[in-house]
């Protein structure tokens, strides 16, 4: 298989195996007008086996959703063909409009304008709870 180097993007790598597509819905790379290449599976030595996402554009990511689908991911910022920025990644304390709150009695059903906003509750069990009304996140 032969997936072409970007010359300004952004590369996702070292994501879990499995959890590529997951971060493709929640980053809102369908929306892109751009080459978008979600790798997976792909042999890792350090891993085992991974995914990788490549994004021909020089796009800002949200690192929180990153961190909250898996925080032990790599971000690579590309230009003119060379590696200039490497981020790694944290399991966020906050998450802001990335997931929303499943609870029909929550304030944020009725209120519509409202930020879904969870806290991180347990660190080593990756475990959020909404702010308004403790729900866990699903």
């Amino acid at each position: 298989m032969n997936i072409d180097s970007i010359t300004n993007g952004v590369v996702i790598d070292h994501i879990t195996a499995g959890k590529g597509m997951r971060l493709y819905e929640l980053l809102g790379l369908d929306e892109l007008d751009c080459s978008i290449a979600i790798i997976k599976n792909v042999t890792s030595n350090k891993m085992g086996k991974k995914d990788i996402i490549k994004i021909d554009a020089d796009i800002p990511v949200n690192l929180d959703v990153i961190g909250y689908v898996d925080p032990d991911v790599t971000v690579n910022i590309i230009k003119n063909g060379k590696l200039v920025d490497k981020h790694t990644i944290e399991i966020p304390e906050l998450l802001t409009n990335v997931i929303k709150c499943k609870n029909p009695r929550c304030i944020t059903s009725c209120e519509q304008e409202l930020d879904h906003v969870f806290k991180l509750t347990d660190k080593q069990n990756k475990i959020y709870r909404c702010l308004y009304c403790e729900a866990q996140a699903k």
